[in-house]
């Protein structure tokens, strides 16, 4: 004898579930233009947008303000074989021994991913020749695990959820 419990779930796997379309921004082959983007300009100063409002962990400046980041320095590139949009980011540490770049980058990174509400690859990098260990930050700012280890850590994530929050 099933329960009425059994028989329902029963039943409920027999049906098929409706298939609804997915929304542009969730599907991976979208166009720029599907995901609301006249063109790779307007990309580019929408993330300019989001970028410019971070404020420095060490100064009461914003990262525009401090000439961090900058519009040149984004690059919306090819999109990858799935279409999905490829921005790279380049961002110039105030001076060449900056402690703070790592953390920056990842504000960066945290900013955008955030912000964005469709799939992006994104690449962060300091300016060529901006920082005497540009090379160890950019693998660090781009290794997703690194990321989210340093994401865990409570008090380097109030350091960046303070840095990327948006002023009232």
């Amino acid at each position: 004898m099933l329960s009425f419990f059994s028989k329902l779930s029963l039943n409920n796997a027999q049906q098929s579930p409706a298939e609804l379309p997915k929304p542009a921004y969730m599907d991976k082959s979208a166009s720029l233009q599907e995901l609301g983007y006249k063109d790779d300009d307007e990309l580019r100063e929408t993330i300019y947008d989001f970028l410019r409002t971070i404020r420095d962990p060490e100064k009461p400046s914003t990262l525009e303000d401090l000439k961090v980041v900058y519009e040149e320095g984004i690059f919306v590139k090819e999109p990858t074989a799935d279409k999905v949009p490829v921005l790279r980011v380049e961002y110039n540490p105030t001076v060449p021994h900056c402690s703070l770049a790592t953390l920056i980058g990842l504000c960066i990174r945290i900013k955008i991913l955030r912000s964005l509400h469709h799939p992006v690859k994104l690449d962060v990098y300091i300016k060529k020749g901006a920082h005497t260990t540009e090379d160890e930050i950019n693998k660090q700012i781009n290794d997703k695990e690194r990321i989210a280890a340093a994401m865990e850590n409570p008090n380097l994530r109030n350091l960046v959820e303070n840095c990327i929050a948006e002023e009232e």
